[in-house]
């Protein structure tokens, strides 16, 4: 096993990495509580007798990706 480097040079790039990761993880979050959110909006409209079709063609997508999108 070969010794450790120094990577002191390196430290921006390794900071700013870590800065970008964390952003990432965010937006991953918030994504994943947008998308819980869509869903419940979307699964009170069914579940008034809105067609998934119908729901569809407001949002510009196929019936299929609402389908999906009340699946996840």
């Amino acid at each position: 096993m070969s010794a450790a480097r120094d990577l002191s040079a390196h430290q921006p790039t390794l900071r700013r990495i870590r800065e970008v990761r964390e952003q990432a993880v965010h937006h991953a979050r918030q994504a994943q509580r947008l998308a819980a959110e869509r869903r419940e909006l979307m699964q009170g409209l069914v579940d008034q007798g809105v067609s998934q079709a119908d729901i569809a063609r407001e949002l510009g997508v196929t019936r299929q990706a609402v389908q999906k999108m009340l699946a996840c």
